[in-house]
């Protein structure tokens, strides 16, 4: 059992007593325990679907200030899962509505909202003020920052991740045990593994996952309970089962001295890369005659139907991976997806086939509806 995380802070207030009056009836929490999670810290990485239930939990337990970082906007698509959100929220910024649904639920609670996309030059300085940080994030490349940012810091990470019907919950924590890096040592390839708006998700899985790393942060904050650290629980919705593994910290490691840049490490750096704008003047170029190309999309065929851009082929990405489908040689082409990620291997496996005039979209079919086409339906 580790020892809590946070001293307990002032007294608690007649109102405060009634209001968390079911914790301190547990006799694990308890006045004491309450007090340490009314003067707890918590930075919570994303507003979605992890964020949402994660938010509103950490603020009805009490946890007296909490930080979120994020960089969007509510959209139709995310009301399926990201409850902290609603209809009345749609083009809002995802801090300002999560910020208000926290405020709604507990005016108790201090939030923060950090409107910037995290990245190497900014996470030591937003961590640094928080005990704890809530990893809700949905890309490689933000997790390893996370986790090694958390690491250099010496603060806990409650980590857990979400697709399709399956979820992992677990905590990383270099001064007790592992980290992110000894879960995952090598970034998976650049689109390998698809994101939750590229292969769906479960939407009720979100409070599954969330309310699981909520556990996790209130037993590290009070010091209640065994918590994660060096295991990892997954669970699958689709058959209602529950499995955990073991992760230990890996000995050999280099150690985490300094941030990098996360994307090049996880392959998803954009290489030989067009805008949307671009593209619209090339394909202008085309349909007149000046020019020629093949504008391949690399998404599922399941996409294509949602959405898609007049005049391109659509191939899936595993085809061409596979080498089931062979594209030309003599061509020019350009290759998109919905954001980026899978275009991004595509293109990289090309080069490495020794293809020569490759190219793909910056942003995917998203920048292009964004930009270009704004009354195309987005997913």
């Amino acid at each position: 059992m580790l020892a809590p995380l946070v001293e307990p802070g002032a007294e608690l207030t007649a109102g405060e007593r009634e209001r968390y009056s079911r914790h301190i009836l547990l006799p694990e929490i308890g006045a004491l325990n309450q007090r340490r999670l009314k003067n707890a810290r918590v930075l919570v990485i994303g507003a979605g679907g992890l964020g949402s239930p994660v938010l509103l939990y950490l603020a009805a337990a009490g946890v007296g200030t909490l930080g979120i970082v994020d960089h969007d906007a509510v959209d139709l698509s995310n009301l399926q899962r990201q409850i902290i959100h609603g209809t009345s929220d749609l083009g809002r910024s995802k801090l300002a509505s999560a910020a208000a649904a926290v405020a709604e639920l507990n005016p108790l609670v201090t939030v923060h909202q950090h409107d910037v996309w995290l990245s190497a030059d900014n996470a030591l300085d937003l961590f640094a003020p928080y005990d704890l940080i809530i990893d809700g994030a949905d890309t490689f490349a933000t997790r390893y920052l996370v986790s090694d940012a958390a690491a250099l810091l010496g603060k806990p990470c409650v980590w857990g991740s979400i697709l399709r019907f399956d979820g992992q919950v677990s905590v990383f924590w270099n001064r007790h045990g592992p980290t992110y890096r000894d879960l995952y040592p090598e970034a998976p390839l650049a689109g390998a593994v698809p994101s939750c708006s590229e292969g769906g998700v479960f939407g009720m899985l979100c409070g599954t996952i969330g309310t699981t790393m909520v556990a996790e942060a209130v037993k590290l904050i009070t010091g209640v309970g065994r918590t994660l650290l060096g295991r990892v629980v997954l669970f699958n919705a689709l058959d209602a089962t529950w499995r955990e593994i073991s992760v230990a910290r890996d000995p050999a490691a280099p150690a985490i001295t300094e941030l990098i840049d996360y994307d090049l490490f996880c392959g998803t750096s954009s290489t030989n890369a067009i805008s949307v704008q671009q593209l619209a003047a090339l394909l202008d170029r085309r349909a007149r005659g000046e020019l020629d190309f093949d504008l391949v999309d690399v998404r599922e065929p399941a996409e294509y139907d949602i959405v898609h851009i007049d005049g391109a082929l659509l191939v899936p990405q595993g085809g061409i991976l596979s080498g089931e489908v062979v594209l030309a040689r003599d061509r020019d082409i350009i290759v998109h997806c919905k954001a980026g990620p899978r275009a991004n291997t595509i293109v990289a496996e090309l080069h490495r086939r020794g293809y020569e005039n490759v190219r793909q979209v910056e942003g995917g079919i998203l920048a292009w509806v964004n930009e270009i086409e704004p009354a195309l339906p987005t997913y």
